[in-house]
């Protein structure tokens, strides 16, 4: 008596793809969990290493702003250095853990922005993909850029900060509240300096023109000056001008851009000869059905198949 025994489980969970590529809704919620907790792995092992290097330069070199201060904007120790407070007995190991995570994302950064790239790559079409890459790369470049930008304003803005409380009084910040300051400047000035690229974005998918751009030119300048006016939190003359200069300069260069590409498109619509109708206009080409026998294309309906003679019915 012969036993089937079960057939053996594969053990790759990794769902199976049609030929298309496609996948159900648990498929993708299935493969976005995994590229999830590979980035959360990568995220925590960089954070390993920012532990690691806590104590040999992370700190220092985020407190270089608030040290390059006059001494007596800062609260010293015995009149040398500058020291950053914690108010509470756990508050040492919370910093050190929150310096690390910031570092760890940081560090991990390629990796976890390929995961993502990974996940949402699959459901675009072949030109959409040539368009993101570029985009992901124009992306981290300008956000690199708002981070030295920040960088170099932080100084600055410290400086205006703490000489509003007047003379005689300086200033003891806590280790938590300084690096919630230093990280919301360099998001804020990093996410800033995307905004030019969405104007590109928008004018390669024919949303936002040149000429309605070239027309709008001293508006969107005037309404940059006052974006960096408002969002910069330490809000004096010296970070707004960091901020908003730069972003005229971005700005410039997106009208620029949208400038050549509308005119490419114009030129390759006037190749094809369409170019002067109108997006309402009904369409010159001939869609009438033609007459049957008149395409040369048509395939002939089949002959009929001969039934059987009557040879092979007496046979049968």
């Amino acid at each position: 008596m012969a036993v089937h025994l079960p057939a053996r489980r594969s053990k790759s969970t990794k769902p199976p793809k049609t030929d298309d590529g496609s996948m159900s809704v648990i498929e993708h919620l299935t493969e976005l969990r995994s590229r999830i907790f590979k980035a959360l792995i990568a995220v925590v092992l960089g954070a390993v290493i920012g532990f690691i290097w806590y104590d040999h330069g992370l700190l220092s070199f985020l407190k270089e702003p608030y040290c390059a201060l006059p001494s007596d904007l800062r609260w010293t120790k015995d009149g040398q250095g500058c020291t950053l407070l914690f108010l509470d007995p756990a508050g040492g190991l919370l910093l050190r853990l929150k310096v690390a995570l910031l570092a760890g994302a940081i560090i991990s950064a390629p990796f976890w922005l390929y995961q993502l790239w990974a996940f949402v790559t699959p459901g675009l079409h072949k030109n959409e993909r040539r368009w993101a890459i570029s985009f992901v790369s124009a992306s981290s470049v300008l956000f690199a850029l708002g981070t030295v930008c920040a960088w170099f304003t932080l100084k600055a803005g410290l400086q205006v900060l703490l000489t509003l409380a007047g003379d005689g009084v300086s200033a003891a910040l806590t280790a938590p509240e300084y690096l919630n300051f230093v990280v919301m400047i360099i998001f804020v000035f990093g996410v800033s300096f995307e905004l030019p690229l969405l104007i590109v974005m928008l004018n390669l998918v024919g949303v936002l023109h040149y000429g309605l751009l070239s027309r709008s030119r001293r508006w969107l300048m005037f309404l940059t000056f006052v974006f960096a006016a408002v969002i910069t939190p330490t809000q004096d003359p010296f970070s707004m001008l960091a901020m908003a200069l730069p972003m005229v300069l971005l700005f410039e260069g997106a009208i620029q851009f949208a400038r050549v590409h509308d005119a490419r498109v114009a030129a390759r619509e006037a190749q094809s000869g369409y170019g002067d109708l109108s997006d309402d206009a009904p369409s010159p080409l001939d869609t009438s059905p033609s007459a049957l026998g008149e395409d040369p294309d048509e395939v002939a309906p089949p002959e009929p198949v001969p039934g059987p003679s009557r040879l092979d019915r007496s046979e049968d």
